[in-house]
């Protein structure tokens, strides 16, 4: 597991100090519901070995953790141009964003066929940190939230390097965007972070200066950048027959079952 430190004030004589200016903060618990609070949990597989259970719905449930959370945060965060346009093309539903929504018929208007209009975030946002929890939910989020590879390079070779270090993924991030020196005084940062609960929650930050490149002390990435970015290969990892409601995958089954000569760097591709 990874480990991130972070220090909040509340004295505006430490703005001078400070990096960062927390603007806007969204959680989101999806706990009540049984197939939400069951979709990750630790339990014994038929052998009493300790893993992590994964339902088969659990990407379904990172849909609708996310539109619930997106649907809160997202009013008070994209212009008023982009919400207008959202407000010309949604349907008759309460909900603000659509974009985990079911198919449905598409809309005529003036005798055009139109998809559901999805609000660029990019407008909103210079910086991303996607929680880092596998191959397929950054996939997945990039496409609903139609970010470039640019946007989700920090999510993916903090996934490369580290893996799945839970919630302290996105400071790792983040520092990769400092290293990188990419981050600039104004600049807005969005953080989404998934987990079991199942919650997804989501923390905006205004940078209060510009951080050079290498120059923040004590980033993990310091010296690494000129390795940085890789392309990633795709590794495919077929382990379990899915013949059951939940999968639960542990590290005996995963040596078991995992060639190659570095499982955790293997596992890193997920």
């Amino acid at each position: 597991m990874g480990g991130a430190t972070v220090l909040l004030l509340n004295k505006s004589r430490d703005k001078v100090r400070s990096k960062y200016e927390l603007v806007h903060l969204v959680q989101t618990h999806m706990g009540a519901d049984d197939v939400h609070y069951n979709c990750i949990y630790q339990r014994e597989d038929g052998k009493e070995i300790v893993g992590v259970s994964l339902a088969r719905e659990l990407m379904g449930v990172v849909k609708e953790a996310l539109k619930i959370n997106i649907t809160t945060l997202g009013p008070f965060v994209l212009p008023l141009t982009e919400q207008f346009m959202k407000q010309m093309f949604q349907d008759n539903s309460s909900s603000f964003f659509s974009i985990v929504k079911q198919p449905k018929p598409r809309k005529k208007i003036f005798k055009a066929k139109v998809k559901p209009y999805m609000p660029d975030f990019k407008l909103a946002f210079e910086h991303f940190c996607i929680h880092a929890g596998g191959r397929a939910v950054l996939d997945k989020i990039q496409k609903k939230l139609k970010l470039s590879d640019w946007d989700m390079e920090p999510s993916r070779m903090t996934l490369h390097r580290f893996g799945n270090t839970s919630s302290s993924c996105l400071w790792y991030e983040l520092a990769y965007s400092e290293a990188k020196g990419r981050i600039s005084g104004g600049d807005r940062v969005l953080q989404i972070a998934l987990g079991s609960g199942f919650k997804c929650n989501s923390a905006v930050w205004r940078a209060l200066r510009t951080t050079p490149m290498n120059g923040s002390r004590g980033n993990p990435w310091k010296g690494e950048m000129d390795k940085y970015p890789v392309k990633v290969p795709l590794f495919y990892v077929s382990v379990i027959s899915l013949n059951t409601a939940n999968t639960c995958i542990s590290s005996e089954l995963i040596k078991r079952h995992v060639s190659g000569k570095n499982i955790m760097h293997s596992l890193r591709f997920q």
